[in-house]
């Protein structure tokens, strides 16, 4: 028999991103209700933040 193949899972596809070495992955908060949140609050969703190693080995295992 055939081996199955995973599904890639939908939540995980929509938050990180694969590069070569790391997973990169959005900042919380900048969707909506962005006025009354402060601005160096926004600056510092604008950059990019990375995934730890230890969170990038368990994510190994959902194809995203």
């Amino acid at each position: 028999m055939p081996k199955l193949k995973l599904k890639t899972h939908r939540g995980s596809k929509k938050v990180f991103t694969k590069r070569k070495n790391d997973v990169k992955m959005g900042h919380q908060g900048r969707n909506h209700n962005t006025g009354k949140k402060s601005s160096s609050f926004s600056r510092a969703g604008r950059k990019v933040a990375t995934l730890s190693k230890a969170d990038a080995n368990r994510l190994k295992k959902v194809q995203f």
